[in-house]
C-alpha cells in the first residue's frame, strides 16, 4: 500500500468522515468500506489535486468509463445513439460528454477518448453512478447532484445496500471483512455474477486493472490498511 493511497484515505475521513458516520449508521456497512469504494473507484482521478483543491473541486471532478459497446455488452446505454433516443437523452449527451473533456484536462488517460466526437462519460460522482440509471433518476445527472457530496454518498450507499440483500438477505446486520469485500465486488460486477464465483474465484473478482489486480483485491488492501489509520 503506497503512502499516496493511504493519504487519500485519511483525507477522506478527515473531509467526510462525520457525514459517512452518520449515513452508516444502522446498516452493515462500515465507514471503512465506504472510503475504500471511493478510492478505488476515483482516486485516480483525484489523487494529484485534493490536497490543493477544496472538496467542492475534487467532487467536480469524479467522472470517468467511457467504455461502450461492444465492450459495454449489456447495460444502456450502448452508445450515443441509444442515449439520444431517450426522453432527455441529447441534453445528457451534452453533459456527459462536457465531462469527458473536463476529465481530459486533468487526466492523460482520457484524451484520445476526448479526440472522439461520440465518447461520453458513464460514471459520475465519486462513487461513480453509473448513467445506466438516467431514465429512472435524470435529476441526478442533468443538475449534477453527481458533483455534491450528498448527491453520491446517498447513490453509492443506496447500491451497497442492494448488494448486501443481494448476497446475504434483507436480516444482515454486520458484514465480516471477507463478506465487506465480496458487498464491494457486487457493487461492481453485480450481485449474480459475485455469488456464482464467491467460492472459487474469491477477491479475484470484479474490474482487472493494467497491473493485473482485482476490484475485490484491491478493496481487501484498502481495508486492510485502514485498520491503523485512524
Amino acid at each position: 500500500m503506497t503512502t499516496a493511497v493511504q493519504d487519500g484515505m485519511i483525507w477522506m475521513n478527515k473531509t467526510f468522515g462525520a457525514q459517512i458516520d452518520v449515513g452508516v449508521k444502522n446498516t452493515p456497512i462500515s465507514k471503512n468500506l465506504v472510503i475504500a469504494i471511493g478510492i478505488q473507484e476515483t482516486f485516480y482521478i483525484w489523487a494529484k489535486m485534493y490536497k490543493t483543491s477544496m472538496p467542492e473541486e475534487v467532487l467536480g471532478v469524479c467522472v470517468g468509463d467511457t467504455i461502450d459497446f461492444p465492450g459495454r455488452k449489456t447495460a444502456w446505454p450502448k452508445n450515443r445513439a441509444e442515449l439520444e433516443k431517450a426522453s432527455n437523452g441529447k441534453t445528457m449527451f451534452k453533459v456527459a460528454r462536457a465531462a469527458l473533456e473536463r476529465i481530459a484536462k486533468i487526466n492523460s488517460g482520457y484524451k484520445a477518448m476526448a479526440k472522439k466526437p461520440d465518447k461520453f462519460c458513464h460514471g459520475f460522482g465519486m462513487f461513480q453512478y453509473d448513467i445506466q440509471f438516467f431514465k429512472e433518476d435524470p435529476v441526478y445527472f442533468l443538475e449534477s447532484q453527481w458533483a455534491t457530496w450528498d448527491g453520491t454518498f446517498k447513490r453509492g450507499m443506496s447500491e451497497l445496500r442492494n448488494a448486501v440483500i443481494g448476497l446475504y438477505g434483507p436480516g444482515k446486520t454486520n458484514l465480516s471483512h471477507d463478506e465487506s469485500v465480496f458487498v464491494a465486488i457486487a457493487y461492481n460486477r453485480g450481485v449474480k455474477g459475485t455469488k456464482k464465483d464467491m467460492a472459487t474465484k474469491r477477491f479475484k473478482q470484479g474490474h482487472q486493472d493494467d497491473n493485473g489486480v482485482y476490484y475485490g483485491e484491491r478493496i481487501d488492501q484498502y481495508l486492510k490498511a485502514m485498520k491503523d489509520l485512524w
